[in-house]
């Protein structure tokens, strides 16, 4: 399945594209992710923590850098995640691409591509891309409070992000927003 996000920040693209490049500092931003051994300049090791209602999740996840298009600040990474008690998997392969604002700041455009198996796949189904767009607000917002001058700032955001996704309230908040656009249209 293939998501597409867009996020701005108020950071000239050399400091996000930086802060792009800095995985280790960027993981920690995913809601429920834990960097868990810097392999090398290209290869990490994550867990991921997601609770699908009364089902907690834990993947394993190897996270490569595979592309990097420094001119074009383009950025293709890679991931594969295993559930540790062996009830699923994901793959995806996420592209970041930068580009200038003309007010300031940068856009942020990400492309994934993503494959999942068991219960993620199962209960997730239908509601993936609600709970993408959340995943990457949250994510944003982390990554803006990185680009802060203020380190108090970055420390909070991304301890707020240490608690693991909670599949159940990015469910009902995606169930919102899809009621919301039923009855707009409705009423248009």
């Amino acid at each position: 399945m293939k998501l597409e996000n867009s996020f701005e920040v108020a950071a000239a693209p050399e400091r996000a594209w930086e802060l792009l490049m800095d995985v280790p500092r960027i993981v920690p931003c995913m809601p429920g992710a834990t960097l868990k051994d810097v392999v090398d300049d290209s290869h990490w090791k994550a867990e991921m923590a997601v609770r699908l209602g009364p089902i907690g999740l834990t993947f394993d996840t190897d996270v490569a850098r595979e592309e990097v298009d420094e001119a074009a600040r383009r950025v293709l990474l890679g991931a594969k995640a295993r559930e540790v008690r062996n009830r699923g998997r994901a793959q995806a392969t996420i592209e970041s691409r930068l580009s200038p604002l003309d007010a300031g700041g940068t856009r942020i455009d990400l492309t994934t591509d993503l494959n999942l198996s068991g219960p993620a796949a199962q209960y997730g189904r239908g509601m993936i891309q609600d709970i993408s767009s959340q995943l990457v607000t949250s994510f944003a917002q982390c990554l803006e409070a990185q680009l802060a001058a203020a380190p108090e700032e970055a420390r909070e955001a991304v301890a707020a992000q240490a608690k693991p996704l909670s599949g159940l309230s990015l469910a009902f908040a995606a169930l919102r927003r899809r009621l919301a656009r039923i009855f707009r249209r409705r009423s248009a």
